[in-house]
């Protein structure tokens, strides 16, 4: 009997001081390949380093904006590069936007390790180098995508901006682990955790959500509780043959452009009025 009680400590014990590691192993996928905007194929992107209060520097492009639009703040998914997402982002330039996409520590050659914590303070810093180079709040329209969407629920918490746009956003990425890992005790053990419904209960800006209807990374169910937990007003937009990244092939990038050149519109009159 106290064998066995010793060896269930020894178990609980192993848990407890892994469950970091096992944790950031699961949810963060860095891959640190290290290229040029131009190498990806973009023109009129160029890299700026930001280099956070602890020391790291991360690795950002940006491509400014035409005269009358906004600036999408890109927060990227937890696999890949930027560079993986040049495609994404050229079409949004294409229609005069601004970009700035942020590479999380650990990938595309940013220094440091990611975390919950380092994310959010580090799309903190990118916003608040986007206002040091003249970008105004309401110019500004934070875009997360997977579990970027988690990070930029928390900017647009604590930052000024015209709209939110989360792409396949979870409930919590303690829910989606639950979903995936259901033999865990994540609940218990998570340190990052990701609340977005928690932290979008203050967000009063603009949301519109994308999700495809066959996700199965993050269900659509998840993205629905999400638009219907906004206090702002929120539109979602949901795509029956999507899956989790590929929505852009049956027109997400349509909805989302359509949406925020109609919040350009609506705002303007606000603007001029004022």
């Amino acid at each position: 009997m106290i064998g066995t009680l010793i060896a269930l400590a020894c178990i609980v014990l192993v848990v407890i001081v892994g469950s970091p590691f096992l944790e950031r192993g699961l949810m963060y996928a860095p891959d640190p390949t290290y290229m040029k905007p131009e190498r990806a194929g973009l023109s009129g992107f160029h890299e700026e380093i930001l280099e956070t209060a602890d020391g790291e520097e991360l690795i950002t492009w940006y491509s400014p904006a035409q005269r009358g639009q906004p600036t999408l703040l890109y927060i990227h998914g937890n696999a890949g590069t930027l560079a993986d997402r040049a495609e994404r982002i050229s079409n949004y330039q294409s229609h005069g936007r601004g970009v700035l996409i942020m590479s999380y520590r650990g990938y595309s050659g940013s220094t440091g390790r990611p975390s919950e914590r380092a994310n959010v303070s580090d799309a903190v810093l990118a916003y608040d180098t986007l206002r040091g180079w003249g970008v105004e709040p309401e110019d500004i329209i934070v875009y997360g995508e997977s579990i970027g969407s988690g990070i930029a629920v928390q900017v647009a918490k604590q930052r000024p901006i015209s709209g939110l746009v989360l792409d396949a956003p979870y409930t919590s990425i303690v829910d989606v682990a639950e979903l995936h890992y259901p033999y865990l005790p994540g609940r218990l053990m998570m340190r990052d955790r990701y609340e977005t419904l928690r932290h979008l209960k203050k967000v009063e800006a603009p949301l519109l959500v994308i999700h495809g209807e066959i996700d199965q990374i993050i269900p659509v169910e998840m993205g629905r509780k999400v638009a219907a937990s906004a206090p702002g007003p929120a539109e979602i937009v949901t795509f029956p043959e999507a899956g989790h990244t590929d929505h852009f092939l049956y027109g997400s990038y349509e909805a989302i452009n359509e949406w925020i050149d109609r919040r350009r519109r609506q705002s303007k009159p606000m603007a001029e009025a004022g």
